[in-house]
């Protein structure tokens, strides 16, 4: 599933681990989540930090990965080569 196939509602799990609740039918580079992490609030979420979401059909929640468009890769890339040049 591309992350902007992924709606207000959906289950999903970050790269670090925590789960959210999207928050927004919006498309592109980020989106709300509501994040249930240290604590639990509402945030702008890197669409590349998305890693999977759950779908449920016929009563069987499964999880699926999430890909990036073209456009949201090459984000991606650049966010990874920053935090590269940056040291971290």
């Amino acid at each position: 599933m591309f992350a902007n196939d992924v709606r207000k509602g959906m289950r999903v799990q970050l790269r670090n681990g925590w789960f959210g609740t999207m928050a927004d039918n919006a498309k592109g580079n980020t989106r709300m989540v509501d994040v249930e992490g240290f604590c639990r609030e509402i945030g702008s979420v890197y669409t590349h930090d998305i890693a999977r979401v759950r779908i449920d059909s016929a009563g069987i929640e499964v999880w699926e990965r999430v890909d990036l468009s073209p456009a949201q890769e090459k984000k991606a890339a650049r966010i990874r080569a920053m935090c590269r040049a940056m040291g971290m």
